[in-house]
Order: structure tokens, then sequence, then C-alpha cells
């Protein structure tokens, strides 16, 4: 799958991967090869923030240390820029790699890890100091620099992590799924860090994550993986709104999937309701389609008198605090997930209630059957 992963008009293309396909030999059986990326294009262009996104194995790992030069493709092209960058070592190929696992040196204070890479490249002690003054404020370490990574908490260590490859003035900046060591909540706060250094600096980035959250909050575009290929490439709220495929609706945050026959170009019948789809039904009439639609695009009706298109009843409620979990089974034995907001001021709708569905006019999104 071909994409150019540019949101914002003509840009630099940084980053230009073509063909680019990584097999294995299997562990299992050594005559089995395993293909990890298969064929991959893409494009980034300078300054954006590029997410990695899917589930275990899908080859987002393996594809980023392609980048970085740690594995070595079996077919097709790396370039940085207009250079090809298949034969050029790790550390010739200006871009700098933030670990899942942090590495940085137990045995060094944090002012030592930061200024380890600039001390190999031979610079002066005046033009060291000057670099790692710099990130270490840039990253919120002032004051910590004389110490031990043991007197470090998690998200320091991370910054520490971040500041050594900041120092080297990149190209580009790889992340290896950084934050997953972290807790929720200091994930969060280290996530908007990261997003807004990346944009303060302009620093060209690829981001491997399998978390959605992660990859919706930061990205300028994010890159769906599914077994080695790219599933799909667009915008946050692309691929959140009008997924390709199934996989990409399902993998990227909640939905429910419904059985549905298109009626004409822009029409669907469900449940014997018939519903508008602002964004058209790229089928003939008649054919079975399925259609996507997230639980918070849809509002609960309740009462005597329903008018609401669709109708159901009330499965399972649970109550999560800022939004209540509403299970509903249509007719047809379909089940439907409803996010209600501010459920504790509205109102829990009762397990056996018969409710009306009402679906956004604007958020349903037809997939091929």
């Amino acid at each position: 799958m071909s994409a150019v992963v540019d949101t914002a008009g003509p840009a630099t293309i940084d980053l230009r991967l073509v063909g680019l396909r990584k097999e294995f030999t299997s562990q299992d059986d050594p005559n089995t090869v395993v293909v990890a990326v298969d064929d991959v294009d893409l494009e980034l262009p300078k300054g954006r923030l590029v997410t990695l996104l899917g589930p275990s194995g899908c080859g987002k790992t393996t594809l980023l240390r392609m980048i970085a030069g740690f594995e070595e493709p079996t077919r097709g092209d790396i370039y940085f820029g207009a250079r090809r960058m298949n034969q050029v070592a790790p550390n010739a190929r200006d871009a700098t790699m933030v670990f899942q696992s942090y590495a940085i040196f137990p045995h060094l204070n944090v002012y030592d890890n930061i200024a380890f890479g600039l001390r190999l490249k031979g610079l002066s002690r005046v033009d060291i100091k000057a670099r790692v003054d710099r990130v270490v404020d840039q990253v919120g370490l002032v004051g910590m620099t004389q110490r031990p990574p043991s007197q470090l908490s998690g998200g320091q260590q991370q910054r520490v992590a971040l500041a050594r490859c900041l120092v080297m003035e990149p190209r580009m900046l790889l992340f290896d799924e950084p934050l997953s060591n972290l807790d929720a909540k200091l994930r969060e706060q280290m996530r908007i860090e990261i997003r807004e250094l990346q944009q303060r600096l302009g620093i060209t980035s690829v981001y491997v994550t399998h978390d959605q959250v992660e990859a919706m909050s930061i990205s300028d575009v994010v890159v769906v993986m599914d077994r080695g290929r790219v599933a799909q490439v667009g915008s946050p709220v692309e691929v959140y709104a009008r997924p390709v495929d199934r996989f990409v609706a399902d993998f990227i945050g909640k939905a429910n999937f419904i059985e549905a026959v298109a009626v004409d170009a822009r029409t669907i019948e469900v449940a014997g309701a018939r519903l508008e789809v602002p964004n058209g039904v790229p089928h003939p009439a008649g054919t079975e389609v399925t259609a996507v639609i997230r639980p918070e695009a849809l509002t609960i009706e309740r009462g005597a008198q329903l008018v609401a298109p669709l109708r159901g009843v009330v499965e399972r409620a649970s109550f999560l605090g800022q939004l209540a979990e509403i299970a509903v089974r249509a007719p047809g034995d379909a089940r439907w997930l409803v996010d209600v907001p501010n459920a504790a001021e509205v109102g829990m709708p009762e397990v056996g209630e018969t409710v009306g569905l009402v679906p956004s006019a604007r958020s349903l999104h037809v997939l091929p059957r």
C-alpha cells in the first residue's frame, strides 16, 4: 500500500520507504519463511509525527528497526531525503531511538548519560555543556543532572532517555513504545510532553505503539498495520471516523457493526428502519453491507412514546463515572453498545427497559460486507 502522509500541503519528504519487506526464518521450522513486513510504501514529510499502530506481531517494531538500521530489509529501499540508507550503519543515520527500556547507564549520573554520545563524537567540553544545559531545560530535568538513575522516577528516567536523543540534534526521532513501562497517569503526562516537545522543535518523528489512545492523541498521521501490511494511513480523525475495513474499525476504539442493505446512494435499511449515510453508500441498491457507528454517536431515547428509528431492550447498564456503557439487544438478535455521557445527571436506563436508539446524522460509515 502506497501512502504519502501529508495533511498540510506540500512539504519536504524526510523519510521514504519503497517496497520495504522483511522476512525471517521460522524458529520452529528452518524451511519456513515468516514475513514480518510486507511491501510497505510510505512517505513522511519533514516535521510530522507519524505513529505506527497495530496489535502485537503486526510488523510495526520491525519496520521501525529497519528505519533505524538495526534490521536489514529483505527487499526494498529506505531514503532519508534523497539519500538511500540501506547500507548505512545505525550510528551514521542521523536518527536516534528512544527505547521502551530507557537504556540509560546505571553507573552514570544524568549529565553524563546525556553527554555520552557527544563525547563519542569528540565535541569540546564547552560545546557539550551548552548542548546538555539546553536539552535539560527542554525536558524538565533542571537541578537533577548530578543524580544517579537509581534516584529518578520512571518518568524522569524516560526524560533522560529522550534528552540523550535530543542532544545529538538528530534529523529524525524514533520511539519504540517508550511509555509502556509507566503507570496510566504518568503515561498521559509524558505523551503530552513528548508531543509538545516534538511540535516545538519540529523534529520528524516515528512512534510505535499498540495503544490507540496514545496514537490518537499525539499523531499528525496514524499508520494502522495488520499482518505486516499497511491497512490504512490518515489523520487520527480519518482512521477513527472513516475506517477502510472492519479490522481498522474494530482495532481503533469501540464500534457497532450493523448488518444492513443498501437502498440507494445515500440510504441503508437496518431492522426495517431507513437511515441516511452522510458519506454515501458506494454499493448498488440491494447490496448487503456493514454499517459502522461508534457508541458515542448513538443516543438513547426513553419514555412511553418512542419515536426513534431503532429500538431495543437494555441488556446491561454499567456506570463508569464520566459515562455509562449501555448494551442494547435490537431486533434480529443484534447488539448495540451505547456510551451515555454524564449518566449521573441524566439517569441510567434499567435492564429490561425498551429504549429507542438515535444514530448521529453524520456518524454512519458503510463498509463492504
